[in-house]
């Protein structure tokens, strides 16, 4: 398996397709943590954080807004209950998933944003 995160994402073309269900689980594997959601008839890759504060969260959208515009790839970003982060991949274009979709998570997972989260400990969340 090619590692995505050393993948470039690719301009979308006018007959690109959304992956089929068994293509996407497949790709799932390489993304540690990203779960596949069904919505409205679209498939689309989501994740949670939590993070220390408001800011931090702030801060993370940051992170991955730099990788999304160097990327010209572009995820659906959520910060709600002041310290909860979601992040929601899919090609708009395509209405589904492709391999872009893939390759920015795995760009999002490779960012050090250790400094950014709650820390879990074995009682739970500081």
């Amino acid at each position: 398996m090619d590692d995505l995160s050393v993948k470039k994402c690719v301009s979308c073309y006018s007959n690109m397709q959304p992956m089929e269900d068994q293509t996407a689980n497949e790709l799932l594997k390489q993304v540690r943590d990203w779960k596949l959601l069904h919505e409205d008839g679209i498939m689309k890759l989501q994740r949670f954080w939590k993070v220390k504060s408001f800011t931090k969260g702030i801060e993370l959208f940051q992170l991955v807004a730099d990788i999304a515009e160097a990327e010209g790839h572009h995820p659906d970003l959520h910060l709600f209950g002041w310290n909860n982060v979601k992040i929601e991949i899919w090609t708009h274009t395509v209405g589904g998933l492709t391999e872009n979709d893939f390759i920015l998570a795995a760009k999002i997972n490779s960012l050090k944003m250790d400094h950014l989260l709650k820390i879990k400990t074995a009682a739970g969340t500081v």
